[in-house]
């Protein structure tokens, strides 16, 4: 049997997630080419933070990269001697899951001139497209790689630094050259915030911070309450966002009367979130995002407790500052920059003298202005085009990337955060394991159903179609 061969475009948890799981079900169906160009894999941005005051946002017993062994991580993790939970309610530094993650794909990697396994290539991607076989991409270096299927799993757009008074916030602030009685200005005020916080607090910064962001509303955290068992039957699939959020109030005001936590109201939702953003109408959609979200996603995805007592004492110390207001105009100066705001519900300009400003507002909002130049290439060639809502790219709910004609493609595909605009909570490990999982079974499937036509005799003797070939390498060695 002549193994099929999938291109995964993307080495941080997605897309080793889909790797193991397409060479789980189908080793015999599949070889796999994972592009990375960081060095390490499975850590993307989420997990590459050596910080171990970054902890994750889910707890332990949530966190299996395989749905159907929710126990695996701890496993792994009570298996290491640096492990430091009492039980699977706790929450580990996002370096460490990093290593777990990594530690799925190191057994399945080639060795030798075995090319049926999977293949870690440490490059850049510059390049997407199809042709009659299938699909080729292009590497920085130049070379070509011809694959059957190429996914996308190159997660959350980095929005790009706009001038010298900005700082990374993925890079270390000693590394920024942030002084440490500076003041900082971090734009948004989500969980990113709270890991940048954490970065300076740990670097001995002793400045004032500010925090702002429209509503000025900072992440709930977590309880140890256990998940409401929601009936699917109860659940208002198809209602205008204004219906659902009556009927959500009504649902915690209801369980908050018997002596229980909103926190249980919002994870056992959790399964029926795609499908709700699925069935909701586009006009509620869109006002959702712009007068819900922010109270959603506070709500929604919360905290570590250790996070937020460090944070809340940050607050209370008055060295960090959370502002609803909207920016205004921000001029760099050779000290940093003047930002003026207007504070929510003011009508008044005020000023504020910064030494830096990290952006922490999350994804690029808009996918066709994206500085990945796969990603750039789909939209150049027609192969990709944005959501009515500008969200993300258009996927099917196979995960098909759709074209400028609105039709889903049989080779290109896309996972993790890139679909959110198909199914929005599609940022945490938990969906995306899922996601993987029946990715991974639709690819087998359609594989084996290919190799049936090839490989069955036709009553006709009519000769094997040449298209379906093996994929090769081309230029790479």
């Amino acid at each position: 049997m002549v193994r099929r061969h999938a291109i995964i475009v993307g080495g941080g948890a997605s897309g080793v997630l889909l790797a193991y799981q397409l060479l789980r079900l189908g080793r015999r169906a599949f070889r796999v080419t994972l592009i990375e160009q960081r060095p390490e894999i499975g850590r993307g941005l989420a997990y590459h933070t050596g910080n171990p005051d970054h902890l994750l946002n889910v707890r332990v017993a949530n966190m299996s990269a395989l749905p159907d062994d929710p126990d695996h991580f701890w496993r792994w993790l009570s298996a290491r001697d640096t492990c430091r939970c009492a039980d699977r309610y706790c929450f580990v530094p996002r370096r460490v899951y990093g290593d777990y993650i990594a530690s799925l794909i190191g057994p399945l990697v080639s060795r030798g001139d075995d090319a049926n396994g999977l293949r870690i290539l440490n490059s850049e991607c510059v390049s997407i497209r199809e042709n009659a076989d299938g699909a080729v991409v292009e590497l920085a270096s130049g070379a070509e790689l011809a694959g059957d299927v190429v996914i996308l799993a190159t997660g959350h757009d980095a929005r790009k630094i706009r001038a010298a008074c900005y700082a990374d916030p993925w890079t270390p602030p000693s590394a920024a050259g942030i002084r440490k009685d500076g003041s900082v200005l971090i734009l948004g005020s989500g969980l990113t915030m709270a890991d940048y916080v954490l970065s300076l607090l740990r670097h001995g910064h002793t400045g004032p911070i500010v925090a702002m962001s429209r509503r000025g509303l900072m992440p709930k955290a977590h309880r140890r309450v256990p998940p409401l068992a929601i009936d699917k039957l109860q659940v208002p699939f198809g209602a205008s966002a204004s219906q659902l959020l009556r009927w959500l109030r009504h649902l915690v005001d209801s369980h908050s009367a018997q002596g229980g936590n909103w926190r249980s109201v919002v994870d056992g939702l959790r399964p029926f979130t795609q499908r709700l953003w699925r069935e909701l109408p586009l006009e509620s959609r869109r006002r959702f995002l712009e007068h819900a979200r922010a109270w959603w996603d506070v709500h929604r995805h919360r905290m570590a407790p250790e996070v937020e007592f460090t944070i809340s004492k940050a607050v209370a110390d008055h060295q960090l500052t959370l502002t609803a207001a909207k920016i205004v105009d921000i001029s760099p100066n050779s000290a940093g920059a003047m930002v003026r705001y207007r504070r929510r519900g003011q009508v008044g300009i005020e000023s504020l003298e910064v030494d830096a400003i990290v952006d922490c507002t999350g994804i690029v909002k808009n996918p066709a202005a994206t500085g990945n130049p796969a990603v750039r290439s789909l939209f150049d060639q027609g192969l990709a085009r944005s959501d009515p809502l500008h969200m993300g790219i258009e996927v099917a709910s196979d995960c098909a990337i759709v074209d400028r004609q609105g039709l889903p493609s049989q080779r290109l595909f896309a996972i993790g955060p890139l679909t959110r605009a198909a199914f929005w909570e599609i940022i945490a490990i938990p969906d995306i394991r899922n996601q993987c999982v029946q990715l991974a079974e639709q690819l087998v499937r359609n594989a084996d159903q290919v190799s049936e036509s090839v490989f069955t005799p036709p009553v006709t003797s009519l000769p094997i179609p040449s298209s379906k070939r093996r994929a090769v390498l081309v230029g790479h060695h």
